[in-house]
């Protein structure tokens, strides 16, 4: 099948609008001999004009050879080997062109995929036509394999191929499909909604941490809201969150304005997307359903830090004034879908601080008790989403407390001059040990006859 093939004047995806490490990777595969395009949904949202999260790159090179281009890059995956070439904090993610896998045996449910093809083949294996544009480094055109510039154009969610066949392969696509839909502000393909409609129930298939991360990704992009109520029109969400389901159905006021805020927050960059952590957006689904998270008992509650102490849950909802709750499971039994212990701990936290966070009055003392406490910033954030605009003044007016952190002192080869002075080691540093100096006993004299 010959392509559908944009010159650059045809087509409004420019380099300057390409994260430069990502060209840097492309330009060093395509320097060595290899294909190589910036694929999936990062070229969709540069033909729409929207800024892209992700820059993904598709490649002739296997990922050995990837790995032998990039010192900073690191195969990760099992069913799907991907490189990860990292730039400090940013990751930019290689993947080798792939042929559509073969499912197991009387199962149409795909286990494994790393069965490498040419870039036609690996167009027809993604999900939707959207998200199988390609953009050649070599040529700076656009490539269209499947019908994705035709439906950009419409506006349109379609899957490629059979939908019956390709949501059963793997039917998380059918809450990818919801989510990209109400965030784009895109209509779903009919076909596609008939086969969502009649597959719905294939979803308890899937993986629950597989759904989690989806839902995760749903309440922090910006259309949350919609996203339920699609979810709830298709008959999906029923299966994995029946109480939200419930409360979409009858038009819950608590719920839909929980994500509407949540949504508001997003859009308008006042919360930056990594900030919005698991325990926020439990909290934005759970408390409106009078589902608060109890029963998690004492537990550590670190987020990767080791400078942070063990946390007992119990005594510091005490400390708050918060009220004992009796023990429950883990999540609530109405709920599907495997929430973490730790991650309900916190929010149980975030949200017995913010009493406390209202007391104005006893700024300087209330701070004291929670300084340093690793959930505050969460709460912080928690009041300006869903404390209105008092909430939003409460939170500056916090932030204006916080204590200024010193300039660190100037240092040289022989350490800092705090260390040099005879001072006490910058905090976080570990104090070096003085090695203890043995006196040299001295040697006998021979003595003389």
């Amino acid at each position: 099948m010959s392509p559908r093939i944009l010159p650059r004047p045809a087509h409004t995806v420019s380099r300057k609008d390409i994260d430069p490490d990502a060209l840097k990777v492309l330009y060093r595969l395509k320097n060595h001999g290899f294909v190589a395009y910036l694929v999936g949904g990062g070229v969709r949202d540069l033909l729409l004009g929207r800024r892209p999260k992700d820059f993904d790159i598709g490649t002739s090179a296997h990922p050995q050879q990837v790995k032998r281009l990039f010192r900073n890059c690191f195969i990760i995956g099992r069913r799907f080997r991907l490189c990860h070439v990292r730039f400090g904090r940013k990751v930019v993610e290689v993947s080798t062109f792939r042929r559509q896998a073969e499912a197991d045996e009387g199962d149409t449910l795909i286990r494994r995929d790393n069965t490498f093809g040419t870039p036609e083949e690996d167009a027809f294996r993604r999900d939707f036509t959207v998200n199988a544009l390609f953009y050649d480094i070599a040529t700076f055109s656009v490539i269209d394999y499947v019908g994705g510039l035709e439906d950009l154009d419409r506006r349109t969610i379609r899957t490629i191929g059979d939908p019956g066949i390709r949501l059963r392969e793997d039917p998380v696509r059918m809450l990818r499909a919801v989510a990209l839909a109400a965030r784009l502000d895109f209509s779903i393909d009919p076909d596609t909604v008939e086969a969502v409609r009649f597959l719905r129930g294939e979803i308890v298939k899937s993986s629950p941490a597989r759904i989690l991360e989806e839902f995760y990704k749903i309440l922090r992009q910006g259309a949350a809201r919609r996203t339920f109520e699609m979810l709830h029109e298709l008959g999906l969400l029923a299966y994995i969150l029946p109480a939200a389901d419930e409360a979409v159905a009858r038009g819950s006021a608590e719920l839909l304005g929980s994500l509407a805020r949540l949504d508001e927050v997003r859009r308008s960059g006042r919360v930056a997307v990594e900030d919005l952590d698991h325990a926020l957006l439990l909290g934005t689904l759970l408390v409106p359903l009078g589902l608060p998270p109890r029963g998690a008992g004492a537990r550590e509650l670190r987020r990767g830090t080791p400078e942070e102490e063990p946390l007992d849950v119990a005594a510091e909802m005490a400390s708050l004034g918060a009220e004992p709750e009796p023990e429950l499971p883990v999540a609530p039994a109405s709920l599907a879908l495997p929430f973490a212990r730790r991650d309900l701990d916190r929010l149980r936290l975030i949200l017995a601080a913010q009493p406390r966070l209202r007391e104005i009055q006893r700024s300087s003392r209330v701070r004291q008790m929670l300084a340093g406490r690793g959930y505050l910033d969460e709460a912080l954030r928690w009041l300006e989403i869903h404390g209105g605009e008092e909430g939003g003044e409460l939170a500056t007016h916090w932030r204006s407390l916080e204590p200024k952190s010193p300039a660190p002192a100037a240092s040289d080869e022989s350490g800092t001059a705090a260390e040099t002075a005879g001072g006490a080691p910058p905090a976080g540093r570990r104090p070096r040990r003085r090695r203890r100096r043995h006196r040299r006993r001295p040697t006998p004299t021979p003595s003389t006859p």
